[in-house]
């Protein structure tokens, strides 16, 4: 069954796993019980995963090929057992060579290798989605330059994975200021999930991606995303859509930020 793609939020830093032995806390408990769902109740389970997480950029694309990588705790800050959490699914090698192959055929420089763990932006979502860490699982990197378009067309390129039985996920948030976090923009932050929205639900897919790839023009823009690594994930899955169109699966409202989620077939 062919899988679809996914533009999932992965919170901030260990948020999910704050409380040591009790519950989420309250502000992420929506999101936390989304993101449980979000990969639990497809309607075939993955072979694989390829995730593509804001949290690692290199010069080209980078595809990752360990059999079991490590985790990198890439917060600061946090209470001491969350630098202790677990999620050791197995890597993917053979998902990670397609994609290598896939990106060479259709002309984009992409490097490998072996040594980089999992981010926060792999484990901490995935360890909510995927609590047993049994599906196998490959990361893609970023490309620094953050060219939307460029972005985009990586996922189009990778749009045959998901016929394979692999799951796409862009790993980020759809609202990052990282200096906004006391609800003071909740009606401009509403106003950009709107309008990001409107875009990733157009049903037309070439104006969908023409929408994303000029994000910049979208209202407060710069406001939600003064750098825009959050958002590329999303280009990524956008491109590996096809023609099917984006579904907004997911909105709430956490430290003071509009945060969404969507999903493509």
């Amino acid at each position: 069954m062919k899988q679809p793609s996914f533009f999932l939020p992965h919170g901030g830093g260990p948020c999910f796993f704050l409380n040591e032995s009790g519950p989420m806390p309250p502000e992420w408990q929506a999101m936390g019980a989304f993101l449980a769902k979000a990969i639990a109740e497809l309607p075939e389970r993955p072979k694989a995963m390829l995730v593509v997480s804001a949290h690692w950029e290199e010069p080209r694309f980078t595809v990752h090929h360990g059999d079991r990588p490590p985790l990198l705790y890439d917060y600061g800050g946090f209470p001491d057992h969350t630098y202790r959490l677990r999620w050791d699914a197995p890597g993917a090698p053979a998902l990670a060579a397609r994609t290598a192959q896939l990106l060479a055929e259709t002309g984009f420089a992409a490097d490998q290798e072996t040594e980089r763990g999992w981010d926060h932006g792999v484990f901490i979502p995935l360890k909510v989605a995927v609590p047993d860490a049994d599906i196998p699982t490959a990361q893609l990197s970023l490309r620094r330059d953050l060219d939307p378009a460029a972005h985009i067309a990586v996922g189009r390129a990778l749009a045959p994975l998901r016929d394979e039985g692999a799951l796409i996920v862009g790993s980020g948030m759809s609202f990052h200021n990282m200096r906004l976090r006391d609800g003071s923009v909740q009606a401009v932050a509403d106003a950009f999930d709107d309008a990001l929205t409107a875009a990733v639900t157009d049903p037309e897919p070439a104006s969908r991606n023409a929408r994303l790839a000029e994000w910049e023009t979208l209202p407060h823009a710069r406001l939600a995303h003064p750098r825009e690594e959050h958002l590329l994930p999303l280009m990524v899955a956008a491109g590996a859509a096809g023609d099917d169109r984006g579904q907004h699966v997911f909105r709430d409202h956490v430290i003071g930020w509009t945060v969404s989620a969507y999903r493509f077939g």
